[in-house]
C-alpha cells in the first residue's frame, strides 16, 4: 500500500498540482513568469554556476527523456558497450559538473547579502531540492552503475505506465532506497516548480530571437567625488 502512494498517488498528484498552480499563477501573476534574475547584483559568482548548471542539467535530463520517449533509439544507442561506457562517463561528468554549479549558487546566496536580501524562502526550498536531486543522481551515477540500462528497463516502463493510466509500479518497487528516492525527488520538483522562479522553465523565449538588445539605464545620478 505504502509503495502504491509513492509510486502511483504521488506522481500524479505532483503532475495535477503542477499544471493546475502554474495555469493559475499565469492567469492570476503572469509577469511572476520570470527567473527574477539576480546578475544585476552579483555577477562574477554567478557565472561560475548558472551557466554550467544549466548546460549540465539540460544535457542529463534531455537523456533521461530520450529514453523515456523514444526507447527504442535508445536501447539501440547503448546496446554497444564502448557508447555505452562513453554515456556512463558523460553523465557521471554531468551529475559532477551540475553538482558543482548549484553549490556555487547556493554559496553565492548565502554569503553575498545583496543576493540574500532578495532570496525568498521558496527559493531557499527550490535551491536545497535541487541540490538533494543532483547529488542523489551523483551517488546513483557513482555506486550502481550501467544507469543508462537498468534505467530503460526499470524507470521506462513504470513511467510509460503511468501515462497510459495503467500504473504498474513492479519495475521500480525492489530497486535500492537511493534510487527510488531520486525518481520521487523528481516527482517532487514537478510538484513545487509553479510555486517557485523555476516556472521560467516552461516559457519558450523565441522572441529572444529576433527582438533588439535591451539597454538597461540606472535612473540614478552618479555620486559626486570631493
Amino acid at each position: 500500500m505504502f509503495d502504491v502512494v509513492l509510486f502511483v498517488a504521488f506522481p500524479y498528484f505532483a503532475v495535477v498540482t503542477a499544471v493546475w498552480v502554474g495555469i493559475y499563477r499565469y492567469r492570476n501573476d503572469r509577469f511572476s513568469y520570470s527567473s527574477q534574475s539576480s546578475q544585476f547584483l552579483e555577477n562574477r559568482v554567478l557565472s561560475w554556476g548558472s551557466a554550467p548548471f544549466h548546460y549540465a542539467i539540460l544535457l542529463i535530463l534531455g537523456a533521461h527523456l530520450l529514453a523515456f520517449v523514444i526507447p527504442g533509439v535508445w536501447g539501440s544507442l547503448i546496446s554497444d558497450p564502448v557508447r555505452l561506457n562513453i554515456l556512463e562517463v558523460t553523465g557521471l561528468a554531468l551529475a559532477v559538473t551540475a553538482t558543482f554549479a548549484l553549490g556555487v549558487l547556493v554559496y553565492r546566496r548565502l554569503t553575498k547579502p545583496q543576493v540574500r536580501a532578495v532570496t525568498s524562502p521558496a527559493d531557499w526550498l527550490l535551491l536545497f531540492l535541487l541540490l538533494a536531486q543532483v547529488a542523489l543522481g551523483l551517488w546513483v551515477s557513482l555506486f550502481f552503475r550501467w544507469g543508462g540500462d537498468w534505467y530503460l528497463f526499470t524507470a521506462v516502463p513504470w513511467m510509460t505506465s503511468l501515462v497510459k493510466l495503467r500504473p504498474d509500479i513492479a519495475t521500480v518497487t525492489t530497486l535500492p532506497w537511493v534510487v527510488k528516492v531520486h525518481m520521487l525527488g523528481g516527482f517532487l520538483l514537478i510538484a513545487v516548480f509553479p510555486f517557485t522562479r523555476l516556472v521560467h522553465a516552461v516559457t519558450v523565449p523565441i522572441a529572444y530571437l529576433w527582438r533588439p538588445h535591451q539597454v538597461v539605464v540606472w535612473n540614478r545620478r552618479p555620486s559626486r567625488t570631493k
